[in-house]
């Protein structure tokens, strides 16, 4: 699927949505590993961006993303509108990621 064709509008200029699937997603829930936990510790001794954290953040929201695309490409889809994020920690330490749009086949007007 082109990026380009993955989007949180419900619009894409130069193109008309012909076909709708409904929603798609994407879920993962990850844990902080110990050693994670620990160099993530250390970082917030020293301040500013928490890296270790910033890139499991990372990571964990271009799987979701990589998870939605799969079902909307399975359903038969060329592009994801409103595509949006949730996260809900389930438990300490343990977050859930959702990535969530609508599957719809665009075509060039």
């Amino acid at each position: 699927m082109d990026a380009a064709l993955i989007t949180t509008v419900f619009e894409l200029p130069g193109f008309r949505v012909v076909k709708t699937f409904g929603v798609v997603r994407g879920i993962i829930v990850r844990s902080r590993s110990i050693v994670g936990t620990i160099g993530a510790g250390l970082q917030t001794l020293i301040g500013g961006n928490i890296t270790l954290l910033t890139n499991l953040c990372e990571k964990t929201r271009e799987d979701a993303l990589q998870q939605a695309v799969e079902h909307a490409q399975a359903l038969g889809a060329n592009a994801i509108i409103g595509l949006r994020y949730d996260a809900t920690e389930i438990m300490q330490g343990v977050t859930e990621v959702l990535c969530y749009g609508t599957a719809v086949v665009v075509e060039p007007v």
